[in-house]
Parts: structure tokens; C-alpha cells; sequence
């Protein structure tokens, strides 16, 4: 049976779809491409009509992940005014949800000490998309220069991914929470507001509701 332009689009986004929850649950080598085929209702003799490599799957399943973060930060923060977005961002992210649903969360913390040790092709696609990521939290810090905001952005995102890697290295009790709690605090003191989300003024506190 011959199949139409659309429907072999179709299949191969679903394929990186389940591939991209699954490797995040999983990691890189915790699942095979058998295992992936079947998660997409495909047989494994189908895989190279959509992928040259396994390695190609993987590479395109996490910036899948990574796009849809990053998409998902913009639409959160894309009514707000810009000086409370970054802030934002962080305290969605460490969340418990987030720490216990990796397959549905961001790739990095999922799959970053994985992607280390890959092919240099793979690495190079990852280094971009993470790239993308930071000049995206770069974005959301008003009234400073370029380089300035990308230092904070990269400084802000590295201590978000730390922080849940942590937290989800401690497990699910008290100490996690902790973890996820003392990251969000760095976060915000670093982005100019106080544990409870007021941001901080000159002199006084300007009383700026938190917006979780």
C-alpha cells in the first residue's frame, strides 16, 4: 500500500513525539528502536523509511522537547510585564509536577549528562537548541545590555536545571522539596525579588503580586 506525502509526515511526528516522552522517561539508551516503533503502533522494519540512524531519531526527539519548552515559556510569560518574566518562568518550572513528570519536561535535565557523551553531531544539535533556550530567557530581561542579559539567562538556566536534577536525585520527600524550593529563592533574588515573588525596589518593596 502506498501511503500519501501527509500521511508519512504524520507517522514520523508521532514517531519523534513518543520518541521524545520516552527517551525523557528512559534516557538516551534506555529504550531501543523497537521499543520506540511499538510505542508509535509501528513495526521495527518501518524505522529507516523515516530515520537514516537511531542516532537521527534522538537528535530530533529532544529538540522536539527542547522547542516545545521553549514555546512554552513564551506563551507563559507573553502577557506579562517584561521586568516579572524571567522570574516567572524559573518558578514554573521548579515545580513537583515538573520533577515528577521528566517525560513531559524540559530535555535538558532528562537527557543533558547523556547528551555529553555522545557523537559530536548530536552534541553540536543539542549545544544548539540550548542556545536557542538561553537567548529566548535573554529576551525576558528588560533595560540590559545584550551580554549582560545573556549571562543572567544562562546563569538563570543552568540553576533551574540543577536545581530539579537535584531534586529529582533526592526523591520525592521533604529534602526534594527543599532543593526545588532553595533553587527557585537563587532564582528570583538573582532576577531582583524576594522568596514571595515581590519585586525588589530601591529603598522599599514595591508590592507586585507573584504570578505562579
Amino acid at each position: 500500500m502506498r501511503y500519501s506525502k501527509d500521511h508519512k509526515q504524520e507517522t514520523h511526528a508521532r514517531i519523534v513525539k513518543k520518541a521524545s516522552v520516552r527517551l525523557r522517561e528512559k534516557g538516551a539508551h534506555g529504550i531501543g528502536v523497537a521499543d520506540l516503533m511499538k510505542e508509535a503502533g509501528l513495526t521495527h522494519g518501518g524505522f529507516y523509511a523515516h530515520f537514516d540512524s537511531r542516532e537521527a531519531l534522538v537528535i530530533e526527539a529532544f529538540a522536539h522537547a527542547m522547542d516545545r519548552s521553549t514555546e512554552r515559556w513564551r506563551k507563559l510569560v507573553e502577557d506579562m510585564p517584561p521586568e516579572r518574566r524571567l522570574a516567572t518562568i524559573a518558578d514554573s518550572y521548579l515545580t513537583r509536577a515538573h520533577r515528577d513528570d521528566p517525560g513531559h519536561g524540559c530535555a535538558v535535565p532528562a537527557l543533558g549528562a547523556e547528551i555529553a557523551r555522545e557523537s559530536p553531531k548530536t552534541r553540536k544539535a543539542f549545544a544548539a537548541r540550548l542556545e536557542q533556550m538561553i537567548d529566548m530567557l535573554a529576551d525576558q530581561i528588560p533595560d540590559a545590555p545584550r551580554a549582560t542579559a545573556r549571562k543572567q539567562a544562562t546563569a538563570t538556566l543552568a540553576t533551574m536545571m540543577g536545581t530539579l536534577v537535584l531534586a529529582r536525585v533526592a526523591g520525592s520527600g521533604e529534602f526534594s522539596d527543599d532543593i526545588l524550593e532553595a533553587g527557585r529563592g537563587a532564582v528570583l533574588e538573582r532576577a531582583g525579588f524576594t522568596a514571595s515573588g515581590v519585586k525588589k525596589a530601591a529603598g522599599k518593596k514595591a508590592a507586585v503580586p507573584a504570578r505562579h
